[in-house]
């Protein structure tokens, strides 16, 4: 296979009007349909068998070498945007009001499109490569619906392999680590009813939520510091509070809600935190004579990245940007992200990929208003996704 970097270079402005259309025109999870038919037409131009509706709105592309090889290996790239209202100012900015790809998701799905592109017209390479096109990575259960289609049934691969810009991490920089690298997580959200009332007049008549919600947060934060061992890391953060309405602040609402999020590397760790969420609210409300409902939707497993796989990930990334510029041990992070899944049924490895800073220093990170993804990064995501290729789909000898 020759060198791409000239072929990548060549690609590079179809592929930043490709990520900038990508970005002003986002899409939330399982409603990529626009992103989808930009995927498959591009896949089909450039000559790659292609199949869609893959969990919904999912695409994967498959090319063949034309050397002798049964090994099949994935990439996989998210194609979802999330419920943001952009403030970037960009000329291409989001059109869909309250919709915004602040997580470089449309950088994600450029990056694997050039490497389809480049690898659809050098096929020196022996065995089967797997581009998989995945929705709603952004906790509607994008992987989980791939593989409940039968993505690796239908799409076989020996491994697969995955990769996330990072905000401040200088463009031309990879980092990954073996074994633990992401949480995994929930949301949650915990609804106490009772009698409301006026807070005024007769509060003694009522059933004061406020307080029970207020006891109720405050227990949050003894769970990780209290039943978790402080060698096992968790988290857990409360993100809304809602009850009442503020035009009627003398009233005492007749249901109130908690909702936030809670992150574990451990199987341990999510039954504690499962456990003593459910057990606090409803021993509170209990005491207070309220009703409860809990609920918990975990979105995210832990991801762990295979040795093996992560290996043959450095060694990409170390032939694309020089060892010196690829991190091996890259501490773990507390995001979520639903590849884990995939990582559980398949062997292989997560990376990220430097996206560097704003123009003025500043670095914005992913789910913020003030985030894009840098277009520079572009032609390091495609070469170390064909340099996988290179490492995986070799001949022997």
């Amino acid at each position: 296979m020759p060198n791409p970097n000239d072929a990548i270079q060549a690609h590079l402005p179809e592929l930043i009007a490709i990520r900038r259309d990508i970005h002003a025109h986002p899409e939330l999870g399982l409603e990529e349909h626009r992103t989808a038919a930009i995927v498959a037409a591009k896949l089909r131009e450039w000559g790659v068998e292609t199949t869609t509706g893959v969990g919904g709105t999912g695409v994967v592309g498959t090319i063949r070498g034309r050397l002798p090889g049964q090994r099949a290996i994935g990439l996989r790239a998210d194609m979802d945007a999330l419920a943001i209202v952009e403030a970037t100012g960009l000329d291409y900015a989001s059109t869909a009001s309250g919709r915004m790809h602040a997580c470089g998701h449309d950088g994600h799905t450029t990056m694997l499109l050039g490497a389809a592109k480049y690898l659809a017209e050098h096929r020196d390479f022996a065995g089967t490569v797997q581009l998989i096109f995945q929705p709603a990575e952004e906790g509607r259960g994008g992987a989980n619906a791939m593989l409940a289609d039968g993505l690796f049934e239908r799409f076989p691969c020996d491994a697969i392999y995955g990769m996330h810009n990072r905000p401040g991490m200088p463009v031309g920089a990879f980092g990954i680590r073996k074994g633990g690298a992401m949480a995994g997580g929930c949301m949650f959200k915990v609804t106490f009813t009772g009698k409301g009332g006026h807070g005024g007049s007769t509060p003694h008549l009522s059933v004061d939520l406020s307080i029970i919600q207020a006891h109720f947060v405050l227990g949050l934060q003894t769970i990780v510091g209290r039943n978790i061992s402080a060698f096992d890391p968790a988290v857990i953060s409360v993100g809304y509070i809602g009850g009442g309405a503020i035009e009627s602040c003398n009233v005492m609402p007749a249901e109130l809600t908690v909702g936030g999020t809670a992150r574990h590397y451990s199987a341990a760790a999510k039954e504690i935190i499962t456990t003593r969420i459910t057990e606090l609210a409803e021993g509170l409300a209990k005491l207070h004579g309220a009703g409860v409902e809990v609920f918990f939707d975990w979105v995210a497993a832990p991801l762990v990245n295979h040795d093996e796989q992560t290996d043959v990930a450095v060694a990409a990334a170390s032939a694309v940007v020089g060892a010196e510029a690829v991190n091996a041990n890259l501490p773990a992070t507390g995001g979520g992200e639903d590849f884990a899944y995939m990582l559980q049924v398949k062997p292989g490895a997560f990376i990220f990929v430097g996206n560097g800073s704003a123009p003025d220093g500043t670095v914005h990170g992913v789910h913020t208003p003030l985030y894009d993804f840098n277009d520079a990064a572009i032609p390091h995501g495609v070469g170390y996704w064909v340099e996988l290729v290179q490492q995986e789909l070799r001949l022997p000898g």
